[in-house]
């Protein structure tokens, strides 16, 4: 029928030495850095979630008063909650599976937030705080990633 020696692990097959799963094993084990950046990319996506369902909330109305309904807001702040809502979301995916391009849109959403707030406050109100926190967890993504290039052989 089939061949089941096949789906064995590398361990048990005759003529396989000690030393070469040793080595395969050291190849395929990602670093300590490699984790930790995983481990971040993970929150970030499950921040990154939260945000974008957040805007969905303002979007849609769940949240927020009468008088603060999406369709009475600024046409400016209609654009960049729908924005958000929406690159938040995609950049939470691309995080959470550890993608080259998880990170681009969540580098978007960085640089985008803090660009809104500095540039132009009245469409959030411009708060410094969230542009310092958007660099922090930046700065953290870079270290990490630094450290976790470091660990792979040229």
């Amino acid at each position: 029928m089939s061949d089941t020696s096949s789906h064995e692990p590398a361990e048990r097959r005759p003529g396989l030495p000690a030393s070469a799963v040793g080595r395969f094993r050291a190849e395929t084990e990602d670093g300590v850095w490699t984790g930790r950046l995983v481990l971040f990319l993970r929150a970030m996506a499950v921040l990154s979630m939260a945000k974008g369902l957040y805007h969905w909330a303002e979007l849609t109305g769940f949240i927020g008063s009468a008088d603060q309904a999406f369709e009475n807001q600024s046409m400016a702040w209609q654009s960049a909650t729908v924005y958000f809502a929406v690159i938040e979301l995609v950049a939470a995916v691309g995080l959470w599976l550890a993608t080259p391009w998880g990170a681009v849109v969540w580098l978007t959403t960085v640089v985008s937030m803090a660009v809104i707030e500095l540039m132009f406050p009245i469409v959030y109100g411009g708060s410094l705080v969230i542009v310092g926190i958007e660099l922090l967890f930046l700065a953290i993504y870079l270290v990490l990633a630094w450290l976790a290039a470091q660990e792979r052989p040229p």
